[in-house]
């Protein structure tokens, strides 16, 4: 058995390691382990990133849609309005306004149904 020890598979097997230090027993210390727990973090990573962008707009709609219902509309029937009344107020915002000031949002929703 013919075994590298270059100081490029060093390296390599360092960055690895290092990568998984904080893993549970074997995963931080046996090269193994550590790159299949490391590509796996990898691609859970990559994953989430998009997943994150899915759940916030989520939690925006459903945020935007009780401060609608409060006001008597539906989150449908208010983003219908918006757009009608050519209001560029993205979810993100209208979900904030909801939460941190429901007085003006209030006046948002009476503004756009008149």
């Amino acid at each position: 058995m013919k075994t590298s020890h270059s100081p490029a598979r060093r390296r390599k097997k360092k960055k690895v390691l290092h990568s998984a230090k904080g893993y549970w027993g074997d995963r931080s210390k046996q090269y193994r382990r550590a790159v299949e727990t490391v590509r796996r973090a990898l691609a859970y990573a990559y994953r989430d990133r998009r997943v994150k962008k899915r759940e916030f707009r989520s939690l925006w709609i459903t945020r935007i849609n009780a401060a609608a219902r409060a006001e008597g509309l539906s989150y449908r029937e208010l983003m219908h309005v918006l757009k009608k009344k050519n209001v560029l107020l993205s979810r993100d915002m209208l979900a904030k306004i909801a939460a941190e000031q429901p007085d003006a949002f209030q006046q948002l929703v009476q503004q756009v149904t008149q």
